[in-house]
């Protein structure tokens, strides 16, 4: 069964100083989106209209000679029918995002970051569980392994039982010394989805709207989406252990060690043809 990307790339990156979707990562002036579709049969790029043209000139086209490439665009008045705010400046979140790629996605399908690096176990992973029709999953990663030095982060700290996820809870300003053990599955915001996800993300986000007391700031996270599905339908949501080591630009300064960290893999072959 064929298979979707769904990228996640509307967000400017303030923390990074700019367009951190774009700073070259490998040897070759490669950046972290080349390595993420590698395997990729169709990617759907999530993006602000605004950033269209730089995107398009520095990712598509590069991205475009590995995968079939689509864009959708995430803006402040992409709402359900019936709805509108005044003074919203920023995307509702990442459920709102997932949300906006309806149109372009019929197939089961991953969802990323893109300023995020996974690794290639993660993405063989939810490939093969979609593949086989797995249905709703996640990779889950250990806190530990997907911190930074440069400063703090947010994860979704999962609750896992059997191998399905029993909750998720979104914590900010996480670092080493969090009191968080360094063991605890988070995730990533590596999901796999079937695509019948889009009518409960959408009866949710029309819940969330008819709720909102703060306009500019309340957002629609997916990680709370799929928790309300399991405490209200039990549903089935596999967890999908990897010991990669997450690597991302989250601040500037983290741009030293992922380079260092994809050089390696390069040279070990891991990423032939890019």
């Amino acid at each position: 069964m064929k298979t979707s990307l769904v990228v996640m790339a509307a967000g400017m990156g303030s923390r990074f100083g700019g367009l951190k979707q774009i700073a070259p990562v490998g040897i070759n002036g490669e950046i972290i989106l080349d390595f993420s579709v590698y395997d990729a049969a169709k990617t759907v790029f999530i993006i602000k209209k605004m950033i269209e043209k730089d995107f398009r000139e520095a990712v598509g086209k590069r991205i475009e000679r590995l995968c079939d490439v689509d864009y959708v665009f995430q803006e402040t008045d992409a709402l359900p029918e019936g709805y509108s705010f005044d003074g919203r400046e920023k995307p509702w979140g990442t459920g709102h995002a997932v949300l906006c790629a309806r149109s372009a996605v019929n197939t089961p399908f991953a969802v990323i970051n893109a300023d995020d690096f996974y690794g290639r176990e993660a993405f063989s992973q939810i490939g093969k569980h979609l593949g086989a029709g797995g249905g709703t999953c996640m990779v889950g990663y250990k806190l530990g392994n997907t911190l930074t030095e440069n400063g703090t982060v947010s994860r979704g700290v999962c609750e896992v039982e059997d191998g399905f996820l029993k909750g998720v809870c979104e914590h900010t300003a996480l670092d080493k010394n969090s009191g968080i053990p360094l063991d605890a599955t988070v995730s990533m915001n590596l999901w796999g989805f079937m695509p019948s996800i889009f009518d409960e993300i959408e009866a949710q986000f029309k819940s969330f709207l008819d709720n909102v007391t703060d306009v500019k700031k309340q957002e629609f996270y997916i990680p709370s989406v799929v928790d309300t599905m399991i405490k209200r339908d039990g549903e089935k949501v596999s967890v999908l252990p990897t010991n990669e080591r997450w690597y991302g630009v989250t601040y500037k300064e983290d741009i030293d060690s992922v380079r260092a960290a994809v050089a390696e893999m390069q040279r070990s072959g891991m990423y032939e043809g890019i």
